[in-house]
Parts: structure tokens; sequence; C-alpha cells
């Protein structure tokens, strides 16, 4: 959760997400060999609101970072106490290896209504969530925001640690339905928020947001007691604001650390990745190389199993609907606007613009038409070279106009191109941000097939 600009910029921009209070953690009771997928748990905002829902939404991916959405990108689970709604879900696997999610007692952006208490929930395999409690933490009259959760050897208990008045307080427990008093877990000189714990080996690293200049710091400690932790990291900040640092290890050992912006950026989330978590080293990523899930916000990250990657998805199902990623341009996705087809930078609403249904060709089931999400009937077609969103006329014009051939990315063969069924020279490209199709081949400059090369994401 964020303050301040929070209050505003959640409600300009969308905001706290794939990032997170959260973090994968590997648990006691298995092996991290067994790991072979990521699961991802959030709530949604978009910037005039249009896809906010306070609900926990559930995401799956092979390689954490590109992400699909499961249950059509609706929530899961709903609170019932409380606020009935919740923000910053955390999910963690406990040493049962069984999942618990704990989640801000938050509906909306009305910061000022502070609640002591977080939504928690248990799930085996990610098929359900049960057991709902809302439990209260603290006493104080200061909110409860992000918590994220940490196995204490020394204490043999469970940490929940969370922000409350620019520190970060922790309760322990031992079974998510009790806990201890609150006590103070890390307050130095500077506010602090968004706090996001990891235990390696010896070593428990806290990152957190620093309220005095927005950057995304890394302390550590080698007990993970309270008030035990030393900063170490120069700090990292991307666009005019970050927020709720998200960090893990991946299945293959390396570290990422994500950041969720607000505030007149382009992103929702962006992406540091490092070799050495202890180094100080992060790299910014590229985005052409992760998707977070649409209208993802302040969210959480674990390993899974096959099993249960593949539990979720027959319990959810994946999207009816894709989104187009551009190559040149990977911030921005093909949107309709006045009927105009483009590439806008997201977030933006109506978000909806950005969803199409991908269906057997119009005019040769073999290619593709894109129809839109939200005008039912309406598909991308060319006219006169130019792209329009136009509603089905069942002419043999129009079914040619609005078909492609999907073929291998003419600038990096693991995305897409769409070659046109009617001027088979041509394929679709985005100019000056308006699609249209123009005559572009292997041969073509590189930027001209970067600009007609998309990546079909969800």
């Amino acid at each position: 959760m964020t303050l301040s600009r929070r209050q505003f910029t959640k409600a300009a921009l969308g905001s706290a997400a794939l990032a997170a209070a959260g973090a994968v953690h590997l648990p006691r009771a298995a092996s991290a060999a067994t790991y072979t997928a990521y699961a991802f748990t959030y709530f949604t905002e978009s910037p005039s609101f249009q896809g906010a829902d306070y609900g926990l939404h559930l995401a799956v991916s092979r390689d954490g970072l590109n992400w699909t959405p499961l249950n059509q990108n609706n929530p899961v689970v709903t609170p019932t106490s409380g606020q009935q709604g919740l923000r910053d879900p955390q999910i963690f696997r406990k040493n049962d290896g069984t999942f618990v999610v704990v989640a801000t007692d938050l509906k909306g952006t009305n910061f000022g209504l502070n609640s002591q208490y977080l939504h928690i929930w248990d799930s085996v395999d990610l098929s359900s969530f049960t057991g709902y409690r809302h439990v209260r933490f603290q006493t104080t009259n200061d909110h409860t925001w992000a918590p994220t959760i940490f196995w204490d050897a020394s204490r043999q208990q469970y940490a929940i640690v969370y922000s409350a008045a620019n520190i970060l307080r922790v309760n322990y427990t031992t079974d998510f339905h009790t806990v201890s008093a609150a006590q103070t877990f890390f307050s130095p000189s500077s506010g602090v928020l968004d706090g996001d714990v990891v235990v390696d080996g010896g070593t428990t690293y806290l990152y957190y947001k620093n309220l005095s200049n927005g950057r995304l710091y890394g302390a550590r400690s080698s007990t993970g007691a309270p008030n035990s932790f030393t900063t170490y990291t120069a700090g990292v900040i991307q666009g005019t604001a970050i927020e709720a640092p998200l960090l893990h290890k991946t299945i293959q050992g390396g570290w990422r650390l994500w950041g969720d912006s607000f505030g007149p950026v382009n992103s929702d989330y962006y992406l540091w990745q490092s070799s050495n978590i202890g180094a100080d080293a992060w790299t910014l990523a590229n985005q052409r190389d992760y998707t977070p899930p649409l209208n993802a916000k302040h969210g959480s990250i674990t390993q899974i199993t096959d099993a249960e990657y593949n539990a979720a998805v027959n319990r959810w199902g994946t999207p009816n609907w894709v989104r187009l990623k551009s190559s040149s341009h990977p911030d921005y996705f093909v949107r309709h606007l006045n009927g105009v087809g483009r590439i806008d930078p997201y977030p933006f609403d109506p978000y909806r613009d950005q969803m199409w249904r991908m269906v057997p060709g119009l005019a040769d089931a073999a290619g593709v038409s894109f129809e839109s999400v939200n005008n039912p009937g309406s598909y991308l077609r060319h006219s006169n070279y130019a792209i329009r969103l136009a509603p089905n006329d069942n002419t043999s014009t129009f079914r040619a106009d609005a078909t492609f051939y999907r073929v291998a990315g003419l600038a990096d063969s693991a995305w897409s191109s769409f070659r046109s069924y009617n001027f088979p020279t041509y394929h679709l490209r985005h100019s000056n941000y308006v699609l249209r199709i123009d005559p572009i081949s292997a041969s073509s400059s590189l930027s001209d097939r970067q600009d007609a090369t998309f990546r079909v994401t969800s």
C-alpha cells in the first residue's frame, strides 16, 4: 500500500500491484527441484477504475515473466468481512506444503479507513481458497497494509510483517488463526512502506520503499529478528514513482525484484534482475521480456509444481481473449480508439479496448481474425491499407480484409507477425502508433520488422 500519492495516483493509474508484499518462498516441506512454474496473486485497478476489483485474483506462468490470468481475470474469492475488499494479497507456502494468503482489509482507495485486521485464506493446491477468517493484528488506530510472511526458524513461528504508521510491524503465529501482540519490526530514520521479506540460507532480506525519496531499498539480517536489519543497497527507481517491492528467487536460482509503478508512467510494473542478491547489482529488465497480468496491482508470487499449475488452470480456466504487445514499443498494446486500430501505452481505459478474441479467419479458417471483446461482431480490417474496427457486414470483401495469417515474427521468431489474406506481401504493422498494412518482409529494415512484430499474450 502507499500513502499520499497512492491515495490519488492509484486512482489515476491503477496501483499497487505485481509487485508486492509478496515473494517466492521455498517451503521446507518440498525440494525446490519440484517446482516448475509460478503463481501470482493480486487485485486489479485501471486508470479510471473501470478495471478495479478488490477480490483475490490468480495468474500462472511457466517462466515467471509472462503471465496468464485465470478465471477470465475475475476474482477467485472475495472477502466477506471487514471492508469486504482486499489489496496487496501475499501468497506463501507453509512448511506443510500448503498455501496461506493474507491481504490488506481495504476495498478501493479510501486510505483513511484504518483497519487493524487482515484477511486470511488457506489453499491446498490453488483450486480453492477456504477457511476464510478476518484476524485482528493490532489495537492502535493505524492501518495494517501490505502483509508479507516469512518463517522465523529461531522462533519456530511464521512472522507476518506489515506497514503501519510509516514503520513496519510484525506479529508471530503458528497457525494463522491467532497471532502474538504487534511489535516494531523495522523503523529507520526515514518513513518506510511495503516491506517484503525473503529468507535465503542464513540471511533474511527485507526490501522496502523509502518514503523520503520513493526508492526501493534492500536491508538484511543474520537473524531476522525485529530491529536487526541493515540497509545495504543504493536503491532503485524507475519512472516517476515506484512502490511495493516484490523480491523472489527464481527456480533457476537467480533473483528478481519487481516494483509497482504508480503516477503518470506507462507501465504498471518494472523488473530488475540479479544473479547475486548480496551484491547490490540489479539490472533493469527489458519490458519485452515480461508481461504482468492485465490490470494487476500489488501482488505476490510463489513457486508451484506441475500438479498445482494444472489444478489451478483446470479449476479456473484460461482467458478466452488475447492482447497484442508491440515489439518496438513493449509497453504499448494494440487497441481500438474511435474506430481506429492503433497501439497505446498500457495501462489505459477503457482497458477492454485492447482485448481481442482471435478467431478462425473470416475468409480462411487457417488464418485469424480479431474480434473486439467490448464490441462483439466488430473486427479489425484494413481499408485503403489503414486498420479500422468495423462491424462484420458478411461481404466477401470484409471477410478478406479482416483475415490474416499468423506467421513467425519478422523481428523475433518467438513472437508473431500477421500477413494479410488478400495482400499476401503486406503485414499488419504500426506507423506513428496507428495500425495499417504495408509490404514488409525479412529483408525490410529492422525497425519496420519490429513495427510488424507482436507478442500474443493475455
